[in-house]
């Protein structure tokens, strides 16, 4: 482990951190460029990082810095692309479109610099006819399928409202429009308006069922070429919903850059395919979305299909509440002990014993990941709380960053380490279960003792000029906002304040009923109680 005093001076946390943190260990890491002081500050003044974890649990401290080091290890340069992007690591020595993007937004408060060539690095190898590279990899740059799961352009979106960055919005909007017209032309062959799947790399399900005894790529390593079988192409709910996805995100970037009559254009062909969707390749008896073959019939495998689905918010809340009650829910169906199957744990199609790299049945870290852009939304943070404590106990245990786990067991298949999506895992879960974390113009506060840590601290430099902090001691949370300490509490709970500090609201964030005690300023004392899952104004 680093030295406490190195470690320091290399995130930038020496000055000023040792008076205030006396015990041992420390994590940190460095400011998103952004965030960093003006120019005029003197160059040898030491600057605070975006970022700082601090803990008295070394075993906690040490894993944390672990999945700090991997990503640093899997910080690389591909050929065609002359900056270092974030690989997948592992057996993966590359960049995939269906994750690197959404990936590299994980990372942004880490390296924003990685986050946006994770993007950058695909737009520039971009062909003249729209397609983007399915893969770049240090053997070959792929075109051989789209393998798309996370619309590179929703990433893109965020991740220049986040950073401000101009450049990448004006790009990403060019070349996502490019590649929606792509799409259009070369996977509409059945002219639904739904975007067809052609082999299993397409939507990345490697060793699924979903996909047994059709090619993994097309023919000639050309993605605009179907293999001649009977059973394809198919109508892909999920490919289906990535190109919805991106269409809501142009439409977003459009309108940023004054474009409104393209961004209603962006809405309407959006809604048009959000309906084909939902009448052509959602069954309601079944609760599930399947893939649709050219005989017309649903392909009848409950996959994680669905979840990417509701990943790009197809559905309308009523619908959702059935397909989450009937399957994702479901503790003989996705809610295993360990979330989130590849496919369901009552298929008959489940893949026993679970192999490598299997879609077929194991949790992996690639869904757990992306669960975060779903289940907020649909109002299941306590939900997702649980989802979350599951993996980091999993990681934790298996004592380094593999791909998948047996969704019943816990238990990590024997595949290489090093992979970059079970660190991101761990990290982004660490501060989403127990930190502080900017939303909008908001700031949530997500109370949550660590387990076995006496001492413990997560601070966030939401703006130059403002930083958050929960610092936890003996069971206890103090949240503090440039020093001045908003309110204690010993409760699990999410506080969401505006940048002043003033609370608004309250959420159930424990899969338990909460009784919340607020100690605020002067001896004030508010107390409620909050359900899972719940919210409840403060104002």
């Amino acid at each position: 482990m680093v030295k406490r005093r190195e470690f320091l001076a290399h995130t930038g946390l020496l000055a000023g951190a040792a008076a205030f943190w006396p015990w041992k260990y420390v994590a940190g890491m460095q400011a998103a460029p952004e965030e960093v002081t003006t120019e005029s500050r003197a160059a040898s003044e030491p600057q605070e990082a975006a970022l700082s974890f601090i803990t008295s649990n070394s075993l906690s401290l040490n894993f944390y810095q672990g999945a700090l080091n991997l990503l640093a290890s899997n910080t690389q340069v591909m050929p065609g692309y002359k900056s270092p992007v974030l690989i997948e690591g592992s057996v993966y020595r590359g960049i995939w479109l269906e994750c690197a993007p959404h990936e590299g937004l994980a990372y942004a408060g880490i390296r924003p610099d990685i986050a946006r060539n994770n993007h950058l690095a695909f737009f520039e190898l971009q062909r003249e006819d729209g397609q983007l590279p399915c893969n770049i990899k240090l053997t070959e740059i792929g075109h051989g399928q789209i393998q798309m799961v996370v619309p590179i352009a929703a990433t893109a979106w965020e991740l220049s409202q986040k950073t401000g960055d101009s450049h990448l919005l004006n790009v990403a909007y060019s070349s996502c429009s490019k590649w929606d017209a792509w799409l259009r032309r070369y996977r509409n062959t059945r002219h639904t308006g739904l975007c067809e799947g052609f082999c299993t790399f397409d939507t990345g399900h490697d060793n699924s069922p979903r996909w047994t005894g059709l090619p993994n790529r097309c023919p000639d390593g050309d993605a605009r070429k179907c293999p001649p079988v009977d059973s394809l192409p198919r109508l892909s709910p999920d490919l289906s919903a990535t190109v919805y996805g991106g269409r809501i995100a142009l439409a977003s970037m459009a309108r940023a850059l004054g474009r409104d009559s393209e961004a209603n254009h962006w809405l309407e062909d959006a809604a048009v395919l959000r309906a084909a969707i939902l009448n052509r390749l959602y069954d309601a008896e079944d609760a599930a979305f399947y893939d649709v073959d050219p005989q017309n019939q649903f392909v009848r495998i409950r996959s994680d299909v669905m979840s990417r689905v509701l990943g790009e918010h197809v559905v309308d809340q009523a619908l959702f509440e059935t397909i989450y009650k009937k399957q994702i829910h479901n503790p003989h169906a996705f809610w295993a002990p360990y979330p989130l199957p590849s496919i369901a744990l009552d298929d008959p199609s489940f893949v026993r014993p679970i192999p490598l790299n299997s879609w077929g049945g194991a949790s992996q870290a690639l869904t757990a990941l992306r669960a975060t852009r779903w289940m907020e939304h649909y109002g299941r943070p306590a939900d997702l709380a649980h989802l979350m404590q599951r993996w980091v106990a999993a990681l934790v245990q298996a004592g380094d960053f593999r791909q998948q786990i047996d969704p019943q067991s816990g238990i990590f298949s024997n595949d290489p380490p090093g992979y970059s999506p079970a660190a991101l895992v761990f990290l982004d879960f660490t501060w989403r279960l127990s930190g502080v974390r900017k939303a909008e113009e908001k700031i949530e506060w997500n109370v949550r003792p660590q387990e076995n840590a006496e001492r413990s601290s997560f601070r966030r430099r939401v703006t130059p000029m403002l930083t958050a902090e929960i610092k936890y001691e003996s069971g206890h949370a103090e949240l503090l906002l440039n020093g001045r300490q908003l309110c204690t509490t010993g409760s699990i709970v999410r506080l969401v304040t505006n940048r002043d500090g003033k609370f608004e609201s309250a959420v159930g964030i424990s899969s338990e009923t909460s009784s919340v005690v607020l100690q605020q300023r002067a001896g004030k004392k508010r107390s409620f109680s909050i359900e899972p899952n719940n919210s409840i104004e403060l104002a």
